[in-house]
């Protein structure tokens, strides 16, 4: 019997329930300092954190361990990271996370489209209706009556 440690769809649900509590907490963190300062200081506790894991954990690589293009990918991957976490912790401060939040979900969905366009996934029909639903999802929360 396979463990629930080795379900992508276990890792999942935890990346979700941290996200929802990233929201919440991050809200609180932004009411009394800018936004990117605080991107600043969420930074360097993840950095802490995640290199404390690999020490623990022994998953420490050397670096010319890894490939060139690994590392160009890592690199792009991690400005992407920083622009989304600025613009995200920008719009905390000035929305409510419950609003804030379900549109920056939205990336589900782009996520879905550029997998398809650029990694040639498949979708069937019924999980592009998913998509699509996710997509209104989020546009009807962040609406404000």
């Amino acid at each position: 019997m396979r463990s629930i440690l080795d379900s992508w769809q276990f890792w999942a649900l935890l990346s979700a329930g941290f996200a929802a509590l990233t929201a919440i907490f991050a809200k609180v963190g932004v009411e009394a300092i800018g936004s990117d300062f605080a991107t600043l200081i969420r930074t360097l506790v993840i950095l802490v954190v995640v290199a404390a894991l690999l020490v623990a954990t022994g998953q420490w690589q050397r670096l010319d361990s890894v490939s060139g293009r690994t590392y160009g990918f890592l690199i792009l991957s991690g400005m992407a990271t920083g622009a989304s976490w600025l613009c995200y912790f920008r719009a905390l401060k000035i929305g409510d996370a419950a609003r804030v939040a379900p549109l920056d979900k939205l990336s589900v969905v782009l996520v879905a489209v550029f997998g398809v366009l650029f990694l040639g996934e498949r979708l069937s029909g019924l999980n592009w209706a998913g998509v699509a639903l996710l997509a209104a999802g989020a546009v009807l929360v962040a609406v404000r009556n």
